[in-house]
């Protein structure tokens, strides 16, 4: 028995350690993914304000699939991986990979590019809230009423935040904000999809990210990039000093996904999420590090208020 007790005692420990380093990394690689856009070149390209987020996701999402492809390879897993393309499941995680991708970090870098990432993140959080909303409507799974006042919760601290904006970003705010829900629509979006396609056949988490990340990065290299006319302006990242710092950012951001998906593994999604979403409250705090930003206490109020709600809504 008591051998027993340490061994759930370490599982528990490394689920919790797990679940909080998922949060830091991504905090980290939202605040980093900000500062590689900023130094994007102008270069006098027409529309450079809004192709610059959209080609750093396309190369963010290249290189992580790359760090997964390199993983799988090194598990003998990637072969099997791409055998699941055939499966109901593989196919579910395709059309997931379209909201989480093109729609859902498309908006999320866009939503930095025009309000930073400490506000992005702090509204993106929202996003488990809104997928438990989105389970209720289409997979008819309920919600108690400590669910509804947590997804109430979360809503009203996002009203909040986009209500009195800081001075220093007004001008663009209504735009960032509209990107940012773009956000959180596409990442729940994904979750539910994700969980409905996954019920018949078993794909491990680091497969379906593998697939994920691979049909993200495909879509935007064949369609959106060149649909926005991005292509000249990805040329001149790809070949300048930028390249290695977004393939690192990218490393970042799969390692915390690694780190989420062993969290639920271990923990479960409940607390893993709750330790996960904290990323809103790490990206305020590296942006006040390496960016000198002011932080305002609304924010940081309602960054916590994001994630009690969330956190209540998945303990229904």
């Amino acid at each position: 028995m008591k051998n027993t007790s340490i061994n759930i005692g370490k599982i528990n420990g490394m689920g919790i350690t797990s679940g909080a380093l998922s949060g830091i990394l991504w905090g980290l690689d939202t605040v980093i993914l900000g500062i590689i856009l900023s130094e994007i070149p102008d270069l006098g390209i027409a529309n450079v304000v809004m192709l610059a987020p959209l080609i750093g996701a396309f190369l963010h999402d290249v290189f992580s699939s790359l760090w997964m492809i390199l993983l799988s390879i090194t598990k003998k897993e990637f072969i099997k991986t791409l055998k699941l393309l055939k499966t109901k499941s593989g196919k579910f995680v395709c059309v997931a990979a379209l909201f989480g991708g093109p729609v859902g970090m498309a908006g999320y870098l866009l939503a930095i590019n025009y309000i930073g990432s400490g506000y992005t993140a702090s509204i993106s959080a929202i996003y488990p809230a809104v997928g438990a909303f989105f389970s209720y409507i289409f997979l008819k799974e309920k919600l108690s009423i400590k669910g509804w006042i947590g997804l109430s919760l979360s809503i009203l601290a996002v009203i909040i935040l986009g209500y009195t904006p800081n001075k220093d970003i007004a001008l663009n705010f209504g735009l960032g904000f509209g990107c940012a829900l773009v956000c959180v629509i596409g990442w729940s979006l994904e979750s539910v999809i994700c969980a409905y396609g996954m019920k018949d056949d078993e794909v491990s988490p680091t497969q379906a990210l593998q697939l994920r990340q691979l049909v993200s990065a495909i879509v935007y290299g064949a369609v959106i990039v060149p649909l926005f006319g991005g292509l000249g302006l990805t040329k001149v990242i790809i070949t300048s000093n930028l390249t290695p710092m977004i393939a690192s950012v990218a490393l970042i951001g799969t390692l915390s996904y690694i780190f989420y998906y062993t969290a639920i593994d271990t923990i479960g999604p409940v607390k893993a999420t709750g330790l996960n979403i904290s990323y809103s409250i790490w990206a305020i705090v590296f942006d006040m590090i390496f960016l000198g930003s002011t932080i305002t206490l609304k924010l940081v109020l309602c960054s916590i208020l994001i994630i009690v709600g969330t956190v209540m809504v998945f303990k229904n």
